[in-house]
């Protein structure tokens, strides 16, 4: 019977973990599908690195890879099928989670840094992206040593 008590209080309490950190999964989506579509093609980079960081950050581990890759999928999609309706949706999300936390408005600019980069490099259009981003969640690019010079006004 401890077994079963145990088992069900360990299925409760990833329920509440899942349950607490699913705006996070979904603004960490949300900033992945801006910066991968920023050049116009979800890359097969872009998803091998949007993997990656599903299964690295503990805050995401609790979920399974194929619900979040389906909520990128999402975003893209109406970001695909009207990108001003679509973006504010990804914006949307971003900002409700991560606004007012500093920590999580820099770890998201992490994350996407991580899914821009292809062979150590970042494109210039997913820097304007994140940039762009950066401006919106109160994060100085600078920090990031990202270009900011001769970027068109964002």
């Amino acid at each position: 019977m401890a077994g079963f008590v145990e088992e069900l209080i360990g299925r409760y309490q990833k329920h509440l973990e899942r349950n607490r950190t699913r705006p996070f999964l979904d603004s960490v989506m949300a900033a992945c599908a801006l910066v991968a579509i920023a050049e116009g093609k979800v890359t097969f980079s872009h998803r091998v690195h949007i993997d990656q960081v599903i299964d690295t950050l503990e805050e995401l581990k609790v979920f399974d890879p194929h619900e979040a890759v389906d909520l990128f999928n999402e975003y893209v999609a109406a970001i695909r099928k009207s990108p001003s309706a679509g973006r504010k949706k990804a914006l949307d999300s971003i900002l409700r989670e991560v606004r007012d936390d500093p920590e999580k408005a820099r770890l998201l600019i992490r994350i996407c840094l991580a899914v821009s980069e292809v062979n150590g490099e970042i494109p210039m259009a997913d820097q304007i992206e994140i940039v762009a981003l950066c401006s919106r969640i109160n994060v100085d690019p600078d920090e990031f040593e990202l270009y900011t010079e001769n970027l068109p006004n964002l």
